[in-house]
């Protein structure tokens, strides 16, 4: 867990844990002070010297550096984009796929993954489910009955939205490279809270927004498109795609050639401000380091798992380390005890099953039991009322 002085320190930087008893970052994550400091920054620049973006542009460099050491990966394997569901997009129209291919998920998943790809049905490729239990997790063994020769992607969330399973990416990665076929991650849930090595995990494609674990606002995501992969092909064009663009700005249709790296998925300028507060944002997670992250919200998620059981209250997903890491749906009527926690300034979201909770790296035991206390009274009221 991490330690008690630096684990002050990093609450300190979250304002909103004076104000509510917060545990809904696989929502949205609350800014952090360096965070917002960044952003301040940022537009004070723009509006003092309407904008050294030059300098700018520098500053983005440096953050694409910063996000691929995070994964593991060169900074030519990172594109910005605005957030996961335009990178799975991208990835679902680059992937080289005819009529009569198909492509494997998980029946359920984020349904932003599923359109991306049920949208190629009308080219002809196959779309396959295969179904999975809320308190299971996938593995190469999920997929293997859906796989034949015409297979060319399987794709899944890292971690579920809704009940919080940890997939095996490192089985299903090596059966991809086994059999030739992409794949294909949406990194949203777990990007910032559980170590991330896409080279280990033979990732193809990995799409993530910066909004949760990596505590920047919405607008802005990061692709990962492995080098190599030279067949993935933009869907659409601008000039920063180009492998040689027009020093003149004059298109030239015998000059089409794309760029070689993921930087031909990027298209004109990128969500600047949030870029300069992402690279703030990774000092601070990697100030405290995500290996301890991860070990800090699943020591929680071990003390809400025991409070819980002696309170009778079931959680809908896995309850095994590894299996599951810091979302835990608690097996609650939707509709009577998210109005409770909200009464009760318990920051929490209704999801399938029941009331989603989500750890982030602020959080405390004196968090854990806070909710615990409000969970009881709401329990021996019999209905659901405002906790003492």
């Amino acid at each position: 867990m991490i330690s008690t002085e630096k684990l002050a320190a990093v609450r300190e930087q979250f304002p909103v844990t004076q104000r509510m008893l917060y545990l809904d970052s696989a929502h949205q994550a609350p800014l952090a002070t360096s965070v917002r400091d960044a952003l301040v920054a940022f537009l004070s620049e723009g509006y003092q010297t309407a904008g050294p973006k030059p300098v700018w542009l520098r500053r983005a460099e440096d953050t694409r550096a910063a996000v691929a050491k995070f994964f593991n990966a060169s900074p030519s394997e990172i594109a910005f984009t605005k957030n996961t569901s335009e990178g799975l997009n991208i990835a679902a129209n680059a992937v080289p796929l005819e009529a009569g291919d198909n492509v494997v998920l998980i029946e359920g998943d984020h349904p932003n993954n599923a359109y991306a790809w049920l949208n190629l049905k009308r080219k002809g490729v196959e779309v396959r489910f295969a179904s999975l239990k809320d308190n299971e997790i996938a593995t190469a063994k999920t997929f293997e009955p859906f796989i034949d020769d015409r297979t060319k992607v399987i794709t899944l969330s890292h971690v579920t939205f809704h009940a919080g399973q940890v997939h095996d990416l490192g089985s299903i990665g090596k059966f991809c490279k086994q059999h030739g076929i992409y794949l294909v991650v949406d990194a949203m849930q777990s990007v910032g809270v559980i170590p991330l090595d896409v080279k280990a995990l033979n990732i193809s494609v990995l799409a993530a927004g910066t909004h949760k674990g990596l505590l920047v606002p919405q607008g802005l995501g990061v692709l990962y498109v492995a080098d190599g992969l030279d067949e993935l092909q933009p869907a659409y064009l601008a000039m920063s795609s180009m492998g040689n663009p027009p020093a003149d700005y004059i298109a030239r249709a015998d000059e089409m050639g794309t760029r070689k790296d993921a930087l031909r998925f990027e298209f004109g300028n990128v969500n600047l401000p949030d870029v300069h507060a992402l690279h703030a944002a990774i000092d601070l997670i990697e100030g405290v380091g995500v290996p301890t992250i991860q070990q800090h919200v699943l020591e929680l998620g071990d003390l809400l798992l025991k409070q819980l059981d002696e309170l009778g209250v079931q959680v809908v997903g896995p309850r095994e380390r590894g299996q599951r890491n810091h979302i835990y749906t608690l097996a609650l009527p939707v509709q009577e005890w998210a109005d409770f926690f909200s009464r009760n300034d318990v920051r929490v979201s209704p999801e399938r099953g029941g009331i989603r909770i989500s750890l982030a790296m602020f959080n405390t035991v004196e968090d854990i039991n806070r909710l615990v206390d409000v969970i009881r009274v709401g329990l021996k009221e019999g209905t659901p009322a405002v906790a003492a």
